[in-house]
């Protein structure tokens, strides 16, 4: 069973958008917790950042989040992840001014630290 602890850290994304063309992008999710163990996110993807706060069980993550537009406009939606093991997520998202017909989809490989060894 996956902790939440093992969820902390930075994953490389990438995800389709939620309309008919399913417009592909690519960036950076960094989780974290709260004092309370629940999860603060924050995406990096292109030159917009998005920030949110969800919470963990049974392998299942889930995240409201929120950006700024373009056009100064605040949008809200939420992220469901199905946490395949603590390094790798798939999940699908919704936004309330998305097109309702569609779910944008996101998968998220967590980036490893290398670490150096001597001999």
């Amino acid at each position: 069973m996956i902790r939440i602890e093992d969820l902390v850290g930075r994953y490389s994304i990438m995800g389709s958008n939620q309309d008919a063309e399913k417009n592909s992008y690519k960036g950076y999710l960094t989780l974290s917790l709260d004092e309370n163990k629940r999860i603060n996110a924050f995406w990096e993807i292109g030159n917009q950042q998005q920030f949110g706060n969800g919470f963990f069980k049974d392998n299942l993550l889930i995240i409201n989040f929120s950006y700024n537009g373009e056009d100064s406009r605040t949008y809200k939606g939420v992220v469901a992840y199905k946490c395949l093991t603590a390094n790798l997520l798939e999940g699908f998202w919704s936004e309330k001014h998305g097109d309702p017909k569609f779910l944008g989809e996101e998968r998220c490989f967590k980036i490893l630290e290398e670490t150096n060894k001597t001999n």
